[in-house]
């Protein structure tokens, strides 16, 4: 089985005059939903990389912390850096510059970690319709796009055809080298948006579509 070939990109031109093309925001009845399916609903990332280096961080500062309080018990003096710290913060003010990056540091990278701990994640996995509650799946953004790409080559009069899968909606770019543009611009609004019912998504995404004429060689 031969791969399939790569998209064409859309060239596009300024000036109304020099770019034919017939757009559309199509809009399509998703599948129903069945009162005993259950709600589809995103994957979670574990976020193993950041929670493993704050976690090392704090590990480190704790560790290099207890051994010099250690070896201040043992009779030893400080190490050099606590006693600077020391020295700094009995001397500089809450308005001192230093002192106000190390809290807007500090303050962004709580946020980070709130943001991170209040959303899912995973923004290339679309959630698919959970027919049993046993059972969850998801479509990669890339591998969706490819199957719609394919839908949209089938159409005639299409020439190539570049489709952008977001979480909320199909964008999807056409060049057509004959037939009216308003007649492929509505072949394809339903065959793509037959397809993404048949991706078996839990959200139905919208679906823009805009067809063009390939740009002038030269």
């Amino acid at each position: 089985m031969s791969e399939p070939t790569r998209p064409i990109p859309v060239v596009e031109r300024d000036g109304s005059s020099e770019l034919d093309q017939s757009a559309s925001a199509a809009s399509y009845e998703p599948h129903p939903t069945l009162e005993s399916e259950p709600k589809a609903s995103r994957f979670w990332s574990g976020r193993r990389v950041p929670a493993a280096l704050v976690a090392l961080v704090i590990l480190a500062a704790a560790g290099l912390l207890l051994y010099d309080v250690a070896a201040v018990r043992a009779g030893r003096e400080s190490m050099q850096w606590r006693q600077t710290l020391a020295d700094e913060l009995s001397t500089r003010t809450l308005d001192d510059t230093a002192v106000l990056i190390g809290a807007g540091v500090a303050a962004a990278l709580g946020l980070w970690l709130i943001v991170l701990a209040a959303t899912p994640g995973l923004r290339a996995l679309l959630p698919m319709r959970r027919t049993h509650s046993e059972v969850r799946a998801v479509l990669h953004r890339d591998a969706a796009a490819m199957v719609l790409r394919d839908r949209a080559m089938e159409v005639s009069g299409v020439q190539s055809v570049r489709v952008r899968m977001k979480r909320s909606k199909v964008d999807v770019r056409a060049l057509s080298h004959f037939r009216e543009l308003d007649d492929v611009r509505t072949d394809l609004d339903a065959t793509l948006g037959d397809g993404i019912k048949q991706l078996g998504l839990g959200k139905a995404p919208g679906l823009s579509v805009r067809v063009a004429r390939p740009g002038k060689k030269g």
